[in-house]
Parts: structure tokens; C-alpha cells; sequence
């Protein structure tokens, strides 16, 4: 599993003109998903996730974790997360998980992600054309990859 999180002011998903997930203060998870990921990848990240420490404390340092500013999560499946640029300029997807392997791994991520955070995340629909809208507060983005464990 590779992941784009990024802390943000606020972040919504809108599909077919409607806003069907919205936070203000928390992160926008972005993960893809390849046929290799197991249970063992969705709760590696999700507990990494839940324990970064990339909010501001009192002294405005990055050590605080989204538990302990309270903030809210929003994850977005995203396939071309997988895309290999090597050969041309056309990206390739074949390491992207196909939906019926991705869709119930997705499913499990989020919700062990709600277990660790103690809360519902809001999340895209899988597949759909998501327009996705963030105030990236910092900017801070940082990419995790389950098989890269760095």
C-alpha cells in the first residue's frame, strides 16, 4: 500500500456536484492499493497514520499525532498512486490492485483506521470521478509505502 497523507485546514470530496465528505482540521489520506497488500499492510499504515506526528504543539514543533490534536481523516482511493513512469510517457497501472481485490482492502483500511482513531472517517467513492478540494496547512505531505517500511 503507498499513501499520500497531507495535513490540512479542510478537505471535501465532491462527486456528481455533491459534497459527500467534508473535514476542517486533520489530514486527506490518498492510498492505493496493489494485489500483494494483506492484513499486515492495513494495519502497519493505519497505525502509523494515526500516530504521525505532524501537528504543531505549543512551541508550533511537529509533535503532536491527529489523536492528540483530535483531528479528522478523510482516505481516497487512488490507483495511479501505482504508476510507473520508466518506459515513455504513458504511466502504467499494472501493479494497481484491480477493484475486486482493492475495493474490500480499501474497505478494511478505513475501517481499522476509524478503530485507531476512535472516530468515522469520511473516504471518497471508490472508482467514481472524485473532485477532491484541500487548504494544505503547512504544506505538509508525506508519502508512506507498506513495502518501504523507512
Amino acid at each position: 500500500m503507498k499513501a499520500v497523507i497531507q495535513r490540512v485546514s479542510e478537505a471535501s470530496v465532491t462527486v456528481d456536484g455533491k459534497i459527500i465528505s467534508t473535514i476542517k482540521k486533520g489530514i486527506l489520506v490518498l492510498v492505493g492499493i496493489e494485489n500483494e497488500d494483506t492484513n499486515e499492510d492495513i494495519l502497519w499504515l493505519s497505525g502509523k497514520i494515526s500516530r504521525l506526528r505532524i501537528f504543531g504543539d505549543e512551541d508550533g514543533i511537529m509533535n503532536k499525532s491527529i489523536l492528540d490534536v483530535g483531528g479528522d481523516a478523510i482516505v481516497v482511493s487512488q490507483f495511479t498512486l501505482h504508476a510507473s513512469t520508466k518506459k515513455g510517457n504513458r504511466p502504467s497501472y499494472i501493479k494497481a490492485a484491480k477493484p475486486d481485490i482493492a475495493i474490500p482492502i480499501y474497505e478494511q483500511f478505513v475501517e481499522q483506521l476509524q478503530v485507531d482513531l476512535g472516530k468515522k472517517v469520511g473516504t471518497g467513492i471508490f472508482g467514481a470521478d472524485m473532485k477532491v478540494s484541500l487548504l494544505n496547512d503547512g504544506p505538509v505531505t508525506i508519502l508512506i509505502d507498506t513495502k518501504n517500511k523507512e
